[in-house]
């Protein structure tokens, strides 16, 4: 048998037959360079460390669900000068999400919620955490068709298991029947165990009587706000700027 073969062989049993890809370059390489063994061996398995960890971040963004891939980096900040880029920024490190710290962020269609919140969740992908992306409605949809299946546990946890939990237009429209109960079981699962950022439309006074319950709307809100960073966005909206700032979609 060719060693090569054998090779093949050994390295597939090892889960390591990613390093096939790279074996000849990097042979040659050596050869050309005179490399020491040892750096040879660095810089193969190097290279499939550089392969496992492109694929688990191509899981993680494909398993996020984002409506769009967005980035902290293409979203202009001289478009509305009261968004607080300094904060922003700090957010997008996502200590936030390390600390199980929430993230709220509200202000009128088209600023740039969404953007932000979909860029923030990239960067957490970026470092390793799991994410899901949602808007509240959707969310929502799917935990009242669960009532009806009896997989009401199974989808509830499909919300409180990712590290980071992004929730889109909450408040677009009133919460009926037991949509208000689900959102709290959602806040309530992952409180201090993962984050959550929320975009609305509505200042955050006018969340809790979307529950209409006080009790259960207090109960939920505390939860939501004990560790958590608010950042109110005011300016121009993207996609209907004024007359001569010219249009520049970004996301809500």
């Amino acid at each position: 048998m060719h060693p090569i073969d054998e090779l093949s062989r050994i390295l597939k049993k090892l889960r390591l037959s990613g390093i096939l890809q790279t074996l000849d370059l990097r042979t040659k390489q050596a050869v050309d360079e005179s490399l020491a063994h040892s750096e040879f061996l660095y810089r193969l398995l190097n290279d499939e460390v550089e392969r496992r960890d492109a694929k688990q971040l191509d899981t993680r963004l494909r398993r996020a669900s984002f409506e769009h891939r967005k980035s902290i980096e293409d979203f202009d900040f001289s478009f509305n000068p009261k968004v607080p880029k300094a904060k922003l920024l700090e957010l997008a490190t996502c200590g936030f999400v390390d600390k199980r710290e929430n993230l709220c962020i509200v202000g009128q269609s088209g600023v740039g919620k969404s953007h932000i919140a979909q860029a923030i969740g990239h960067r957490a992908c970026m470092a390793g955490h799991t994410v899901l992306y949602t808007s509240a409605n959707a969310m929502l949809k799917k935990l009242r068709a669960s009532r009806a299946d009896a997989t009401y546990d199974r989808t509830l946890l499909r919300f409180t298991k990712p590290s980071l939990l992004i929730i889109d237009d909450l408040g677009l429209r009133p919460l009926k029947d037991d949509e208000p109960l689900d959102l709290y079981e959602v806040f309530r699962g992952r409180y201090e165990r993962g984050s959550i950022i929320v975009t609305s439309n509505r200042s955050l006074e006018e969340w809790a009587p979307l529950f209409g319950d006080a009790l259960l709307a207090g109960a939920a809100m505390d939860r939501l706000l004990h560790h958590s960073h608010v950042i109110e966005i005011e300016g121009d909206s993207f996609r209907n700027p004024p007359r001569g700032r010219g249009r520049k979609p970004r996301g809500k």
